[in-house]
């Protein structure tokens, strides 16, 4: 019984859902290969075989790779799908874009999104925005696999030492070509992999009044800004900002939610995170009911109060 983790990378590293992914893996059971499909990878692959657990690294090199586009990398997966009794990848964009690909090339069930691996064939997984948690079995041949990362810790990125092997890669697709990519920089750490997040709701009324409040106060911890998706569809945050179901998952050490009610849909994104603290003015509000701080408490008054006392 062998695993196959699919790398999300960006052709020189690899990327921290991945690390996590292949913690799942792992508790799989058997040894753990990793698939690093990319254009002048080398990087990305040498950087996969460090990673703690992993037996074996693949490395697929060429253009129709470079972008990571689903086609190509679900026609890759299944050229060595063979092989395997289970094909993993991370819940993140590229993961959910590819993975039910596979499965139905395959002609099995996809399991999403799974949090515990209870057995080889077992696994637990969130449903109802997490307010239920569902035990699925798989009698599948081979089981295709979208991880939650916040579900599993994160495998050591170094420690191991894993032969790479050059497999042959998958031509162009007919169906899709990569055109361009708009890519948003900043000096802010990514917000899945941030320790510290700092996320505001509709309540601050504007984009102007999100920058001015939670902006400095982000700055002043090195956090990531976040954004309920109220916030978002308001245009007050752009949306690679979101948190919550039909945004990102996120867990980390500490969130702050100003201004943000606690709808389900938002809980279900960032509950998992080890210390949470809320600002709100409604005692009623239900970010109370998960949040290990609550301040009850006008945010265009509590924030730069905040700001000014760290």
């Amino acid at each position: 019984m062998t695993t196959l983790v699919i790398a999300e990378h960006d052709n020189a590293s690899i990327k921290g859902a991945t690390l996590n992914t292949v913690t799942a893996a792992l508790q799989c059971g058997g040894d753990v290969h990793v698939l690093v499909a990319g254009h002048n990878a080398a990087g990305a692959a040498a950087a996969a075989a460090q990673i703690a657990g992993v037996a074996k690294v693949l490395h697929a090199d060429g253009e129709a790779l470079a972008h990571s586009l689903a086609e190509a990398v679900c026609t890759q997966v299944l050229a060595l799908a063979g092989g395997y009794s289970h094909i993993l990848f991370p819940a993140t964009a590229s993961g959910k874009n590819v993975a039910p690909r596979v499965a139905a090339k395959l002609d099995v069930g996809q399991i999403s999104d799974i949090s515990k691996v209870i057995s080889a064939d077992t696994f637990e997984r969130p449903i109802y925005a997490g307010n239920a948690i569902a035990t699925v079995q798989s009698t599948d041949a081979v089981k295709v696999i979208t991880v939650r990362g916040t579900g599993f810790d994160a495998a050591a990125a170094s420690g191991g030492a894993a032969a790479v092997e050059a497999v042959a890669a998958a031509g162009a697709s007919s169906r899709s070509s990569y055109v361009g990519s708009e890519i948003a920089k900043s000096d802010r750490p990514e917000l899945t992999a941030a320790k510290i997040i700092v996320s505001g709701g509709r309540a601050l009324g504007s984009s102007d009044k999100f920058n001015e409040v939670l902006t400095p106060l982000a700055d002043k911890l090195g956090a990531a800004l976040g954004a309920s998706r109220a916030a978002v569809d308001a245009g007050y945050a752009p949306n690679d900002w979101q948190v919550g179901q039909t945004g990102k998952i996120v867990a980390p050490q500490l969130y702050i939610a100003a201004g943000i009610s606690g709808a389900i849909q938002h809980l279900a994104g960032m509950k998992d995170s080890k210390v949470i603290v809320a600002i709100n003015k409604d005692p009623e509000a239900p970010i109370f009911s998960v949040a290990d701080y609550g301040l009850e408490a006008d945010l265009f008054a509590a924030v730069p109060e905040l700001v000014s006392s760290i």
